[in-house]
């Protein structure tokens, strides 16, 4: 069991469902990673943020921001190192390894404009750099994988890493030389795992995309399994008109097509899962479902209702997972496969219109849904990169959720302790 220390003050405010705490009461505008990712360490002691040097605005190159662990058992909160890698949504991609005594993060060299990974001891202080980037680590460290992060924003900003823009890759068409990365943390050396080419052209089922070398395509998140034997990729694309284009986002988002591939570390077993022609129905984030072999998401199934819906890795079987609850925010599975949790945008159905959201509870055995936590999610900016998503995130151990909100005039992390709903009876 975790143990929360009296200097984390708890949170009250709409009269939560479960125990929740600012873990982060004196470090302003941090963040945790994603929903995808627990910020708690391996043993549950620790928790990474991410500290924003500013909330205003996007960074430019070369700008520091902090990285933080917080001690729940003693209430320290410290910052421990300082990196240059880093954007508004993600952070600097802080993923725990192994043991507590592993955390991953991105840097960049601003001589060459070279991103890089350290792994550091926030115990001690020893880090050591590593090739290539992290986006995602395996559950025991000894693999990260990682796309390219400086080309990342060429459709949305927030997610990778930022460089001058003409150091950053311009791709038309599959390439060979470029796509997702493994770096082997033992050795702290780089390879590339697969090309665009290759997904474009090797994967069974195929993917289905027309024109290929006339589509910008560029590699985007990335996710292990819980069992580590799995890995999750997607890529975004959009027709070229020959120029460098950024933040096709904001540009021509609708002009954005999505994929969704399973692949093994070795690099065998290469599907394509969840093709552009069921993202473009409307969909949003994929995750992986507790079991390893399938994909939890947002998805309009059915072309028209947005629903939680699951896939299988091999791109064989795509259904909804409840019927009736509709879809939002970040999704994910609790490890016994019965429950959802996830929070809303503020500009969803869900949200209360004054700024605050829920984090959404639904029993997928019962098809009960609840409100568990009622948080402040908007943040006076109107750039969508700056948007302060909750990101609700299970342990390692699927009792305790941690997630991000705005309150008291900036960004905090905050943990939940789930047990109570999770002992309810049926």
């Amino acid at each position: 069991m975790v143990q929360i220390h009296p200097n984390f003050p708890r949170y009250t405010e709409f009269d939560p469902k479960i125990p929740v705490w600012c873990v982060t009461p004196d470090l302003p505008r941090c963040i945790h990673r994603f929903f995808d990712t627990s910020p708690m360490s391996p043993s549950g002691r620790y928790v990474a943020v991410f500290q924003l040097p500013f909330e205003d605005r996007q960074p430019v190159p070369g700008e520091i921001g902090h990285v933080c662990v917080v001690d729940l058992e003693t209430g320290e909160q410290n910052v421990v190192a300082e990196t240059r890698g880093w954007e508004t949504q993600l952070g600097a991609n802080l993923n725990w390894g192994g043991s507590d005594h592993e955390l991953y993060f991105n840097d960049v060299d601003t001589d060459s404009w070279t991103p890089f990974v350290w792994k550091l001891d926030p115990l001690t202080g020893e880090k050591q750099k590593m090739d290539g980037t992290v986006f995602h680590a395996s559950p025991d460290g000894k693999l990260l994988i990682s796309s390219n992060l400086t080309t990342i924003r060429r459709t949305q900003p927030g997610y990778g890493v930022v460089v001058p823009e003409d150091t950053a890759p311009h791709h038309i068409g599959p390439v060979e030389d470029d796509g997702f990365y493994l770096t082997d943390t033992t050795t702290g050396q780089r390879r590339l795992l697969v090309s665009t080419a290759d997904l474009i052209h090797k994967a069974h089922p195929a993917i289905q995309i027309e024109h290929p070398e006339r589509q910008e395509i560029y590699g985007n998140h990335c996710k292990f399994n819980a069992q580590g034997d799995r890995l999750m990729i997607s890529v975004r694309y959009f027709e070229t008109n020959g120029q460098p284009r950024w933040n096709m986002f904001k540009q021509d988002f609708k002009a954005v097509r999505y994929a969704w591939f399973t692949i093994k570390p070795d690099g065998s077993d290469l599907h394509c899962a969840v093709g552009p022609e069921q993202w473009i129905k409307g969909g949003h984030h994929a995750a992986f479902h507790p079991d390893g072999q399938h994909l939890t998401m947002n998805l309009k199934v059915d072309g028209e209702h947005m629903r939680f819906a699951w896939a299988s890795a091999d791109g064989s079987m795509l259904e909804e997972l409840d019927p009736h609850a509709t879809g939002s925010g970040h999704p994910t599975v609790h490890r016994d496969g019965r429950y959802v949790l996830t929070d809303c945008y503020t500009w969803e159905e869900f949200a209360f219109g004054d700024g605050t959201v829920p984090l959404r509870w639904l029993d997928l055995k019962t098809g009960r849904e609840q409100d568990i936590v009622r948080i402040h999610s908007d943040q006076p900016c109107e750039d969508v990169a700056l948007r302060v998503d909750p990101h609700p995130a299970w342990d390692r151990t699927g009792r305790y959720v941690t997630f991000n909100g705005y309150v008291d005039g900036t960004r905090r992390v905050f943990v939940a302790d789930m047990q109570p709903l999770l002992d309810a009876d049926d």
